[in-house]
């Protein structure tokens, strides 16, 4: 297994301008957390659901007969919150051609007005048409934000601290979502019945702060030398983001690299190749994965999940804020464990963690949640207390590693369009999911845990047996850890013995 001990690390120290350029680009996660956390929070304020969704808001308050699992059951509903993702897809596939034939920063800056121009339209919103086109311009600005921010925060940072530089992209998501949770907690209680405007609108403040500073970004030393083959210029700014003179080593792995993506016309073309099977199946493998944690019955539909376990609409709101600091404080925690204790324990224990929870709420909901009525406070709280192990396990392990893993281990001549798959994957199903959600909660009742717990069984399972470790080692040396692995060897070793012959 290839390890920092057969590899040499490049020079370097964590220098200001990667600290202030990091923190500014992954203020694009935080708008993505934000969108989450506010879309979530809305659909269970009461004014919010009589204006657009009064179906549901019939059903919650009026139907008897209706069972608990089903009250918020609706494709209006759902398609609310879904059409970001459909339209992040697309995005992020535009996206891959701007980052890859102009670079990082003009798609960060892209994905921030889009954002912007969202949630204005948002906050103005005076009928569902308004209100889902808010959404699809949500979802254009975290297609490109997804696409290129991760990208950007790993090839700013310093290898020994790659992990938890590019971890701060889902600690910016657990911020924002936590702060959209806080504002939501809030406005619910605005007389008047206008205080989700104020939720969706303000949404608007971080997008102009990113809008602005992305204009101050300092471009990547790797798309410097990919697009434009200056190597003085790269020169002079991987000098400037490691703060050494002496950046030699790294400077003639990313020409190399640079030079090998020249000859590449096509890169979704090239990255079918044998060669690149390992790093494939992982950008296809890795996202669907963490879209089917179950992490997004928490983040979407929270209110709406404590709503149905009996809570009130303050209290639903004010678990969710928690749900919010239990998320920020694990990842905060996975920044400072990822480069030290590696990728692969992470996931693991996160895993173990995550399925034994998973499965005792599902179990404490079949046995005292039934169709009608409320839930015995005691077992409500026992839920909550588990869903937030539940967020915890998610915190330091699918959460950000879904983020960090795919954005380190493409080549460059295939980096963009690899993680165009990897958001385009991570939007479908994410989509998918949103959109059926509501759907299976009805149906499956409590079985949805079991459900997602099964997934979360199988994902530990393949990291365990397919994902090597890659901590501590360059981006531009990646391929080492595929041809060392017991089973990627037997695919990628066998194109090099073709590529030899």
């Amino acid at each position: 297994m290839a390890s920092s001990e057969s590899m040499p690390l490049y020079n370097g120290r964590m220098t200001s301008i990667v600290i202030f350029s990091s923190m500014m680009a992954a203020m694009g996660a935080l708008l993505f957390g934000y969108d989450i956390g506010v879309s979530g929070g809305v659909t269970s304020m009461d004014p919010f659901l009589r204006k657009f969704f009064r179906e549901v808001y019939t059903k919650m308050k009026e139907d008897t007969n209706i069972s608990n699992y089903c009250k918020f059951d609706s494709q209006l509903l759902t398609t609310f919150t879904s059409s970001l993702y459909i339209s992040g897809l697309i995005a992020s596939f535009v996206a891959s051609f701007v980052t890859a034939s102009f670079g990082r920063k003009p798609s960060i800056l892209l994905g921030s007005t889009a954002f912007l121009a969202g949630s204005a339209l948002g906050g103005a919103a005076i009928n569902i048409y308004m209100l889902i086109f808010s959404r699809v311009l949500l979802g254009v600005g975290v297609g490109f934000a997804n696409q290129a921010v991760p990208l950007y925060l790993s090839e700013m940072a310093p290898t020994k601290y790659r992990g938890a530089i590019n971890n701060s992209f889902q600690l910016s998501v657990d911020i924002g979502f936590l702060a959209a949770s806080l504002i939501n907690y809030g406005t619910e209680k605005i007389k008047g019945g206008w205080g989700w405007r104020i939720s969706i609108a303000m949404a608007a403040i971080p997008a102009s702060i990113l809008t602005l500073g992305a204009l101050f970004l300092p471009e990547t030393p790797n798309s410097l030398i990919q697009r434009n083959n200056d190597h003085q210029k790269a020169k002079a700014m991987l000098q400037r983001i490691r703060g050494t003179p002496d950046v030699h080593a790294e400077l003639e792995d990313l020409i190399k690299a640079s030079t090998i993506s020249k000859t590449i016309k096509n890169p979704f073309r090239e990255i079918l190749k044998r060669k690149y099977r390992p790093q494939l199946v992982m950008a296809i493998a890795i996202p669907f994965f963490q879209q089917v944690t179950g992490i997004n019955v928490i983040g979407f539909y929270a209110p709406v999940l404590f709503r149905t376990i009996g809570l009130g609409e303050s209290a639903s709101l004010m678990s969710s804020v928690a749900n919010g600091a239990i998320g920020t404080g694990s990842t905060l925690m996975s920044m400072f464990l990822v480069d030290r204790l590696g990728r692969r324990l992470l996931f693991i224990v996160g895993g173990v963690q995550m399925i034994i929870s998973l499965l005792m709420v599902g179990g404490v909901m079949a046995a005292q949640l039934g169709d009608h009525g409320t839930i015995i406070k005691y077992y409500a709280y026992l839920i909550l207390a588990l869903i937030f192990v539940y967020v915890a396990g998610f915190g330091y392990s699918w959460g950000p590693l879904g983020w960090l893993i795919p954005s380190e281990i493409f080549p460059l001549e295939i980096r963009s369009a690899g993680q165009s798959i990897t958001v385009a994957v991570s939007f479908f199903f994410t989509f998918i999911v949103a959109q059926t959600l509501l759907a299976i909660l009805c149906h499956l009742k409590a079985g949805i845990f079991f459900f997602f717990g099964g997934w979360v069984i199988v994902m530990t399972g393949f990291v365990y047996f397919f994902l090597p470790e890659t901590k501590n080692l360059p981006m531009e040396k990646m391929d080492q850890v595929w041809r060392e692995h017991w089973f990627w060897k037997r695919i990628v070793g066998e194109e090099r013995e073709e590529s030899k012959t």
